[in-house]
């Protein structure tokens, strides 16, 4: 379990906010946020960047639908917090989301932008079925914000020790 103090690392996992239905024609891949969605994105940054929450890099399926629900954190938080835009969030597994978040690297504190169902079983992955079940009874919401804590630093290969330190989403914060 997580300290209280400085964790050793933190990652923040962010589904997408709301999306639009797709149009004919349309790949979902294509598919934009819809206008709640964009209201969505914009409540969850400012309200993480409230929160004193900032990730020092942020990975971004490249769907667009991703990208702009990244976007408000960029701006919210740092003209300057780096956002990589990975194809393999898209239709990744949860080892992907695994290999890419816990990956070595100098940061400390990384936020995954991606889809469900894999951001939902990557979070009961990491705090387990009991705890993610009490922060999203009802599944875990768009642009639904899961903040976990480790007191070492996770590897792709050992990702265990997690805390959840926080939950936000639009209606809610916990």
């Amino acid at each position: 379990m997580a300290s209280l103090g400085t964790p050793a690392f933190r990652l923040y996992i962010l589904r997408h906010a709301r999306a639009a239905w797709t149009q004919p024609g349309q790949s979902d891949f294509d598919r934009a946020l819809d206008d709640e969605g964009f209201a969505e994105a914009e409540v969850i940054a400012e309200e993480a960047a409230d929160q004193g929450y900032r990730p020092d890099v942020i990975f971004s399926s490249t769907a667009v639908r991703c990208h702009q629900t990244a976007e408000p954190f960029h701006r919210t938080m740092s003209e300057e917090l780096p956002i990589a835009y990975v194809d393999s969030l898209y239709s990744g597994t949860v080892d992907t989301y695994a290999e890419l978040a816990f990956a070595e690297r100098q940061e400390k504190a990384v936020m995954i932008v991606g889809h469900n169902p894999m951001i939902e079983e990557f979070f009961f992955r990491l705090v387990g079925k009991a705890m993610a079940e009490t922060a999203t009874p009802f599944g875990y919401p768009t642009a639904g914000l899961a903040i976990v804590d480790f007191d070492k630093r996770p590897t792709e290969a050992d990702y265990s020790g997690a805390c959840l330190a926080g939950f936000m989403a639009p209606n809610r914060v916990t």
